[in-house]
């Protein structure tokens, strides 16, 4: 595409009042041109094919298939096309999976015009751009502890099922065929892994937790 052709974007939401809104507003701008709109995920995919735009604003919440599903099929399909996520929805794990599918942009619905046209001219040159809210929901998902099933070995969590039971560790050894020695290292892991100073508490953890239920 040379330097005087307009970003071609496709609009995809299944309210035809906001798809309305957005078309008018691309006609603002002399280097943005609608070239297509969508009123659901499997429809934005045929079009995709068809029309071939250069950036996407993808509503999240669809019937049948969301806007993410719909993202990460596009990408794979169409690489070269640029998704936007646009959206009412600042929750932390709608961002991700926004993101995660291929959106390089996530923006809330209440932006400025000329906010979406630089997020859109952004997506065209490979840039991200992204809410403040969204920024502040990856912040705190970085920030959240992983949960104890992420890092306790399967033979870990064994033990502590065992010791939810009430079982001692050489109760726990004779059920698990190992020597006492063994399931004293395994509890010794667990606790540390759980930032646990007994087995009572790191039993009262792994129930509240629902990690044993």
């Amino acid at each position: 595409m040379s330097p005087s052709e307009p970003i071609r974007v496709m609009l995809v939401d299944d309210h035809a009042m906001v798809r309305r809104g957005l078309a008018t507003f691309l006609k603002v701008f002399d280097d943005l041109e609608l070239v297509g709109e969508a009123e659901s995920g499997e429809a934005a995919i045929q079009l995709c094919g068809q029309f071939l735009p250069d950036v996407i604003l993808m509503d999240l919440m669809m019937p049948d298939m969301d806007g993410a599903t719909a993202t990460r099929l596009i990408r794979q399909q169409f690489p070269q096309v640029q998704v936007v996520a646009l959206t009412s929805f600042k929750e932390q794990d709608v961002v991700q999976s926004a993101l995660q599918a291929g959106a390089i942009g996530y923006l809330l619905k209440d932006v400025s015009a000329d906010e979406l046209a630089r997020a859109i001219r952004a997506a065209h040159s490979g840039r991200a751009t992204l809410a403040p809210e969204a920024v502040q929901a990856l912040v705190n998902a970085a920030n959240q502890p992983p949960a104890p099933e992420r890092y306790l070995t399967e033979r870990e969590r064994v033990v502590l099922a065992l010791m939810v039971e009430g079982l001692n560790n050489t109760q726990i050894a004779k059920r698990l065929v190992v020597s006492p020695s063994t399931i004293k290292s395994h509890v010794s892991h667990i606790l540390s892994k759980l930032g646990a100073s007994s087995r009572s508490e790191a039993v009262a953890l792994a129930l509240r937790s629902g990690l044993i239920t």
